[in-house]
């Protein structure tokens, strides 16, 4: 009888230190700045390497990285504009984990989408940022890369690309 009243006791304090720690806020300044620089508009952002869960899509997104970026640099003349590929991994609750190769610009020739759909829901790929410079054109980029998508609800729900 005693055991079984010192395990609900220990239990209790447990579940008591959880709540406690989900009840602690990040500040205020944190908050606006989280706000600002991931969500704006329709566009969610990413930074290269960051996973989140949206819960609104009840989905898993990660921006895992940047696989080809041949846009042209700042200040220069170019022939061809130039296209960024990011890899975006794509998970939701019910589904296996799908990577989408998203472009800056459809190119059927070249395997160029700019959209793909996803468990019901189409995700765009709107904003590369940085822009590679003539100085250094992409070698300092990896990395610092951060990517803007767009997510909307399709017609029919798909698991696959």
């Amino acid at each position: 009888m005693i055991y079984k009243t010192i395990v609900l006791s220990l239990g209790m304090l447990v579940l008591t230190n959880c709540n406690a720690q989900k009840g602690s806020k990040p500040s205020a300044a944190t908050n606006t700045k989280e706000k600002t620089m991931n969500k704006e508009g329709d566009i969610i952002y990413f930074n290269e390497g960051e996973n989140r869960f949206l819960k609104e899509y009840q989905m898993n997104v990660t921006f895992t990285n940047i696989s080809e970026d041949s846009r042209c640099p700042e200040g220069v003349n170019c022939i061809w504009a130039g296209v960024a590929v990011a890899n975006v991994l794509v998970m939701g609750t019910t589904t296996r984990p799908v990577t989408l190769t998203l472009a800056t610009m459809d190119n059927p020739g070249r395997n160029y989408v700019q959209s793909a759909e996803f468990n019901g829901y189409t995700i765009s790929l709107k904003d590369v940022t940085p822009y590679p410079t003539a100085q250094e054109g992409t070698k300092g980029l990896p990395g610092k890369y951060k990517i803007g998508i767009t997510i909307k609800k399709t017609r029919e729900k798909t698991t696959t690309k």
